[in-house]
Parts: structure tokens; C-alpha cells; sequence
């Protein structure tokens, strides 16, 4: 009984080893890692300032649409920023080339997004 219990365990683990494997990572146009700020809360950004030279808001262009899961939050001086699953995107300053994830893990408040 042990035993089969471990394997059905095991198979879950592996199962959601090859999900996380799978997951894309989310990119703009120009093929730069999105992420999300953990400090956001309520879908409001608090990253201005300082904190925006180094991540850049993902700002909505006029008329530009976005699928499932994607909406718009207001900015302050009245820009519109995109939201995954309700939080703030940005874009990081370090990241040089399509598909750098520098700014992942940073301060143990930003994360890349995968779907």
C-alpha cells in the first residue's frame, strides 16, 4: 500500500515538474522578459521614481489588445500600464537581450511571468 501510495506521489510530483517545464516565458514585442512587483497591491503600481528607471512600466499603446488574463491599470499622469492576472507588468533595465531573465528573483519581490 505504501508503495503505491509513493508512486501515485511521485507521478504528481513528476507531473508538476514537467507543468513548470512547459511554462512559457512572457515577453513584449521585442522579445524582453515581463515581471511582476510584489509590493503592487490591489492592481495599483507603486514602482515610480527611481524604482521605474529600472523597471519600466508596460505601458498600453493606443488600440492594442491583449488575450486572457490581461487587463489595464491606471498610472499616475494618466498613461495605462498592463496587468497579468491583475498585477502591474514591467520590463528591467539589466535585461540587454531577448529572453534575459536578470531582473528574476531580485529582492525577492520581482518574478518573471510564465503561463
Amino acid at each position: 500500500m505504501k508503495l503505491a501510495i509513493w508512486a501515485v506521489m511521485a507521478g504528481a510530483l513528476l507531473a508538476g515538474q514537467a507543468a513548470l517545464a512547459e511554462a512559457k516565458l512572457v515577453t513584449d514585442a521585442k522579445g524582453m522578459t515581463l515581471y511582476t512587483f510584489d509590493k503592487d497591491v490591489g492592481g495599483k503600481s507603486v514602482c515610480y521614481d527611481d524604482c521605474a528607471k529600472n523597471w519600466p512600466a508596460w505601458l498600453v499603446a493606443a488600440g492594442e489588445k491583449m488575450g486572457e488574463g490581461w487587463t489595464m491599470v491606471d498610472r499616475t499622469g494618466g498613461t495605462k500600464q498592463w496587468a497579468y492576472d491583475g498585477k502591474p507588468v514591467y520590463t528591467f533595465a539589466g535585461d540587454v537581450k531577448k529572453g534575459d531573465t536578470l531582473g528574476n528573483g531580485l529582492g525577492g519581490v520581482w518574478h518573471e511571468i510564465k503561463e
